[in-house]
């Protein structure tokens, strides 16, 4: 990552944090902290683009900030904030929605894989996702975005936009914000699996592990996990999927590399392995499940953190959202004459 300034990324609220969720992404967040000023959003405006109940969603906002303090962020460097409490992200949505030729979006894969064969009756708010996201990095003007390999087609849509912008008002409103992908462990994938990424929205609880399960729920899930007939642990996304899939997980969590991870359990037999492995996420999750009960009994602390976060993200937004209307031309009460 090369000289960022202004990190801005963020997860939905909706259900369980899952082990994939806080390898793939939370846990790469905490080291940011100390490289540039950071802003991590709870997506709840993403959440409502497919079905779900409103209640739901609210009390996950505070569970799902909850689980970001448990894992590492830390509120007095990074500002955690809901999405929705940002006017400038719906705001700058619409605009950025009339700059944004709809052959771009025609090309955006996720959403052809989430609408699947009901796309006809899919919302308008799960097409356009993509521009909202874009609305989401450019209202900061985020230099840099951590991103999944299923995100990065959304943040070259994101650049082209900023572009287009920068282009047409014949200024830079935005700076061409840059990806950041963890090499190790960016995907992790589904027990059940290793072909697809793990995920909230699969059918069984068997297929991902929750930052919030028991200790014996760790390690039923990882003793039941989809494995294969070869001798041995080895690396082979092709041949292998699901032991690449674990030993990448156990690399991750003991912070060493594959290969190292490879040389240590490689003449292991799975279930072997399968033990080994279970100790070790339950060593690495256990205090950060004991944290996560710890702020989820004191509400008022996380509302609090929130709050602040609002207040540090909407100073940014609101002084970049009054300077875009102004280019873009509309009328502002400052222009009016005073009777």
């Amino acid at each position: 990552m090369t000289n960022p300034s202004r990190i801005l990324s963020g997860i939905q609220p909706t259900g369980n944090i899952h082990l994939g969720n806080y390898l793939g992404a939370i846990r790469n967040w905490v080291g940011m902290q100390n490289e540039a000023e950071c802003l991590f959003m709870l997506a709840d405006m993403h959440a409502i683009t497919l079905p779900y109940v409103p209640a739901e969603l609210r009390a996950c906002v505070r569970s799902t900030a909850a689980y970001y303090i448990a894992c590492g962020i830390d509120p007095d460097k990074s500002a955690i904030f809901p999405q929705s409490a940002i006017a400038g992200h719906a705001e700058l949505s619409w605009i950025l929605t009339c700059h944004t030729p709809l052959g771009w979006l025609n090309r955006m894969t996720q959403f052809k894989e989430k609408a699947g064969k009901h796309k006809d009756n899919a919302s308008l708010g799960l097409y356009s996702y993509p521009v909202l996201m874009a609305a989401d990095i450019l209202l900061y003007r985020a230099t840099h975005v951590p991103v999944g390999e299923d995100q990065k087609q959304h943040l070259e849509l994101a650049r082209d936009i900023a572009g287009a912008m920068n282009r047409f008002y014949e200024q830079e409103l935005f700076p061409l914000p840059e990806p950041v992908i963890m090499k190790q462990a960016a995907r992790i994938m589904s027990l059940r699996d290793g072909t697809k990424k793990m995920s909230k929205s699969d059918e069984s609880e068997q297929s991902r592990i929750h930052l919030s399960d028991s200790n014996d729920a760790i390690a039923t899930k990882i003793r039941k996990a989809k494995s294969d007939m070869l001798e041995g642990i080895s690396y082979d996304l092709a041949a292998r999927p699901e032991a690449s899939n674990l030993l990448s997980i156990y690399a991750t969590i003991q912070g060493i590399s594959i290969d190292e991870a490879q040389a240590t359990c490689g003449a292991l037999n799975f279930s072997s392995f399968k033990e080994r492995l279970a100790e070790a996420l339950i060593a690495h999750l256990t205090p950060i499940r004991e944290k996560y009960h710890l702020l989820m009994n004191n509400p008022a602390y996380l509302d609090g953190i929130m709050h602040d976060g609002i207040s540090k993200a909407r100073i940014i937004a609101d002084d970049h959202m009054r300077h875009i209307k102004e280019v873009a031309g509309f009328y502002s009460a400052s222009h009016d004459r005073k009777w």
